[in-house]
């Protein structure tokens, strides 16, 4: 028994590496996205019955004015934020809202009397204890999740 092996010429294997690649991410982001519980999925949360999938407790402290504080809960919306539903919606569509600034960029100077957002509290099951800035590398942090902060 003879095996036909699938050939590819040289100057089209990158492509073919990228097209398989891209199938496997395509296909763990799809695993992923779809697990119970999980956000994305409208899944059941891993909060117990009765409480909120997200419960966090919010700290904006900036020049010229005193700290604001307030709660926001999700999944049912609810607590102290001036437009919880809206933070909600931006929290609830923004892909890995509390993950960390990454290692190893170069950043400009954070400038003086930025803003600073500390956040504590859970989130689908997981504890958040995160600080975002409004400034240098913190800055798309801060954008991205702006609504809760304002």
């Amino acid at each position: 028994m003879r095996f036909r092996t699938f050939r590819v010429p040289a100057s089209g294997r990158p492509f073919l590496i990228a097209a398989v690649c891209a199938a496997a991410a395509t296909a763990c982001g799809t695993l992923h996205a779809s697990s119970p519980g999980s956000p994305a999925a409208g899944g059941q949360p891993a909060a117990g019955p009765g409480s909120a999938a997200v419960s966090l407790v919010i700290k904006v402290t900036g020049p010229g004015g005193p700290p604001r504080h307030w709660t926001l809960r999700c999944d049912p919306v609810g607590g102290t934020h001036p437009d919880a539903a809206k933070a909600c919606r931006v929290l609830l569509h923004a892909k890995h809202p509390f993950a960390p600034l990454p290692r190893g960029p170069m950043c400009p100077v954070n400038a003086i009397g930025a803003r600073t957002a500390t956040i504590k509290g859970t989130w689908f099951g997981h504890p958040v204890d995160a600080t975002f800035i409004q400034s240098g590398c913190g800055l798309p942090r801060w954008t991205k999740l702006s609504q809760i902060f304002n």
